[in-house]
């Protein structure tokens, strides 16, 4: 993406993790923040949504590592015109104002095409461009996972609660490389015809899409996709293959063995149940599916018997799909994750090291580096020079709060 300049603004994760991908992948990203509490993000350790942070806003750098930050009064005329010198300079516009705030601050389309009728104008939405709910923010709590039916779909028919997001920013960071393919998209257009075509993304549209299969057999069904009762594990489906187990250390290993009678002596071979191979329950694809049940109940016990290291090793040899089910410090020391690169260092402006994760897309084998965010306003003057912006005009802006 080197040669690439994008204009954002935007603030909190969905839009801003899209252009912090493209960041990493070489693109040059100039971030637009409000002029007096900068990007909505910076301030969420103090709105009660989350804990602290300690020594690092991590969340911060996820979606605004290799930035520029400049703070911009884009409600004033003369901020507004920074705006518009600045998109003059870019390849592409990105924003998840709502369509309303985008008219009242004249950075619709129309506005920034003007400037620059080569620029490619993304937005980002919770329920999209159209419709009477366009103007209505959504968090992709609410628009990702709630509304597009992921909450439903994860939890069970017997409790009296609803699923929750596993992790903060978790539709936003799938929707933030949604609208980095859908740039990618809308580049190579330009390349081979000359025409900048708008792009839109919504949570919405993020979240049905991650959700399409359940969707489609729903509609195919004339049945919502729900998950049955708490007790889960795989219980009431006719291969025992497939599924998760408890281990004696309360670890879980999960199984995907679709074709479960093909593994069935693997499996049994290293579980040191040679003797369930020609049991006359599971002596074939029909007998094993109509015995599934009792299957499943032997295998609890089995599993239930070893700790997760045990199993480690004694499943080393099998044949079949198979993973541990790991929290998110264990995903860390994984060895794949260190063998692949998808975790990589990087450090604060002020040398406090952290790691953040790698893009999912490598390039030629080699993973992209992720850069620290930006400061507020770090690199205000380097952009206003940019523009032309001389000594006395940089100094008109400061005093009048054009710009921080």
């Amino acid at each position: 993406m080197e040669g690439v300049r994008i204009l954002e603004v935007a603030e909190h994760t969905f839009v801003p993790a899209a252009s912090a991908i493209l960041a990493d992948w070489g693109a040059e990203v100039i971030k637009v923040e409000h002029p007096e509490r900068g990007d909505a993000m910076r301030g969420l350790a103090s709105s009660g949504v989350m804990p602290s942070m300690g020594a690092v806003h991590v969340l911060l750098e996820h979606s605004n590592r290799g930035k520029k930050s400049i703070g911009i009064d884009v409600s004033t005329e003369k901020g507004l015109d920074l705006v518009y010198r600045l998109a003059a300079t870019c390849d592409v516009f990105l924003t998840n104002k709502l369509p309303a705030v985008r008219k009242k601050l004249r950075i619709e389309l129309e506005d920034i095409g003007a400037h620059n009728p080569n620029i490619i104008y993304v937005a980002g939405t919770g329920a999209g461009e159209r419709g009477p709910e366009a103007d209505r923010g959504g968090y992709d709590f609410l628009s990702y996972w709630c509304r597009a039916g992921s909450a439903m779909g994860t939890t069970p028919t017997d409790v009296e609660y609803l699923a929750g997001q596993p992790g903060p920013g978790y539709g936003d960071s799938i929707g933030g490389m949604t609208i980095a393919g859908g740039i990618l998209g809308a580049l190579f257009h330009r390349e081979r015809t000359g025409e900048a075509l708008p792009v839109d993304v919504s949570l919405l549209g993020v979240g049905m899409w991650a959700m399409s299969p359940a969707i489609a057999l729903s509609l195919q069904l004339n049945m919502p996709w729900r998950p049955g009762p708490s007790k889960g594990g795989g219980a009431g489906l006719a291969n025992p293959l497939v599924g998760t187990y408890r281990t004696q250390d309360g670890k879980f290993l999960a199984f995907s063995c679709l074709q479960g009678f093909r593994y069935w002596p693997s499996a049994c071979r290293a579980l040191g149940r040679d003797d369930l191979i020609d049991d006359e329950r599971f002596s074939s694809h029909e007998q094993l599916a109509a015995n599934a049940r009792e299957a499943r109940t032997i295998l609890t016990e089995i599993f239930a018997s070893a700790p997760l290291g045990e199993w480690r090793d004694r499943l080393e040899p099998f044949d079949g799909q198979w993973s541990v089910a790991q929290d998110t410090l264990e995903v860390v020391a994984d060895p794949q994750v260190e063998a692949n690169g998808l975790l990589g260092e990087t450090a604060t402006s002020e040398g406090v090291p952290f790691q953040l994760v790698t893009t999912p897309v490598q390039f030629a084998g080699v993973p992209s580096a992720p850069k620290r965010g930006p400061e507020f306003n770090e690199h205000c003057e380097e952009i206003l020079a940019g523009i032309d912006c001389g000594a006395d005009e940089m100094m008109e802006l400061k005093l009048e709060g054009v710009v921080a």
